[in-house]
């Protein structure tokens, strides 16, 4: 897991477990080496569906890695501050999913 770093007060953090930080950080390395393949299929000057095709993968893969990321925040964090009383995190999700509904 990375160093802790200093923090700015005006913004919220999350510890992660190891196991959520690796399963996070995996997909991200998925995605990344995806993206790069849609660079590479670019330069070499791949046929315009082909390509098209794998975004729609990376799409669906950047899905999939909010989905995990979504439901661990509700199981943790929104839980935790609803159970302390912290109503306006309720509105803080809300916008979230107006967000990611875009």
């Amino acid at each position: 897991m990375p160093e802790k770093q200093e923090q700015c007060p005006c913004h919220k953090t999350k510890e992660r477990s190891e196991e959520e930080y690796k399963k996070l950080v995996h997909r991200l390395n998925r995605i990344e080496g995806q993206i790069r393949g849609i660079r590479g299929m670019v330069e070499r000057e791949a046929y315009c569906t082909d390509i098209l095709v794998q975004v729609a993968a990376v799409n669906a893969a950047l899905n999939s890695f909010n989905k995990e990321l979504l439901s661990n925040h509700i199981r943790t964090c929104v839980t935790r501050d609803i159970r302390e009383g912290k109503d306006e995190t309720v509105e803080e999700l809300l916008c979230t999913l107006q967000k990611l509904m875009k």
